[in-house]
């Protein structure tokens, strides 16, 4: 499965304000990376672009050579983009299963056969037991968990995960990293994740990004950015010297 994904001076400003300026990066097919930066850097509006919520104002975003500006999130979905959300907004009223199989419902017409795709997805997530539960009953770390299984019944090529770790426990960060980790091992799906659990960047990312203010201000491996000056200024709050 390739899936490289090739951001190209990317900007986009709303009324004035500038969100994101000139960033530029890139994922190998089956990577792993990682982006990072205080509230309000950029790092959902940079996701939104790739997952054509609003174009970019100038700059270009492709996925396997295929270039995603003005496509919309419908057709970026299509091409092999799945994301989760920062706030998980389940179907409540629907059973979890029913909730996967939605996504499932991307890649086949018949709904048996998604059903059967979701309880694979479930089952490796640790949720297939719960399968029947209604998606408003569940706990915060079964609905981050639903979150992933909803985006990866999409069948993605490239997965965008949007915190899906806040508020986790630390045994429950290190479940989900060992998943993703079995994940990307397994189907070679490339991975972009935006979290501020920096136990869970290092343990996971191969590089990471790191965004102030729109701009990306360091870019390498996790032990590389956090010995970087600027981003122990403006990121983790600490006077380098």
């Amino acid at each position: 499965m390739s899936a490289p994904l090739a951001i190209d001076g990317v900007g986009k400003s709303f009324r004035g304000l500038r969100a994101v300026h000139d960033v530029s990066f890139s994922v190998p097919a089956g990577g792993i990376h990682a982006v990072i930066g205080p509230n309000g850097a950029g790092k959902t509006t940079l996701f939104n672009l790739i997952a054509g919520v609003f174009p970019p104002d100038q700059g270009a975003i492709r996925l396997q050579d295929r270039t995603l500006n003005g496509l919309r999130p419908d057709q970026i979905c299509g091409a092999g983009v799945g994301r989760t959300f920062q706030i998980v907004k389940p179907f409540k009223a629907l059973t979890v299963e029913e909730n996967v199989t939605i996504g499932a419902l991307r890649q086949t017409r018949h709904v048996s056969e998604a059903r059967e795709a979701a309880r694979s997805i479930l089952d490796r997530l640790g949720l297939f037991d719960k399968r029947r539960m209604l998606a408003s009953n569940l706990t915060l770390p079964d609905r981050k968990r639903l979150e992933v299984a909803r985006a990866l019944a999409t069948g993605p090529k490239l997965l965008l995960l949007d915190e899906v770790m806040a508020g986790l426990r630390p045994t429950e960060t290190d479940q989900m990293v060992a998943f993703l980790r079995q994940l990307n091992a397994r189907t070679g799906v490339t991975i972009l994740l935006i979290e501020h659990v920096m136990r869970a960047v290092m343990a996971l990312s191969q590089r990471v990004v790191v965004l102030h203010h729109g701009e990306k201000i360091a870019e390498g491996t996790p032990a590389e950015v956090t010995r970087d000056k600027a981003v122990l200024e403006v990121y983790l709050g600490q006077a380098a010297h």
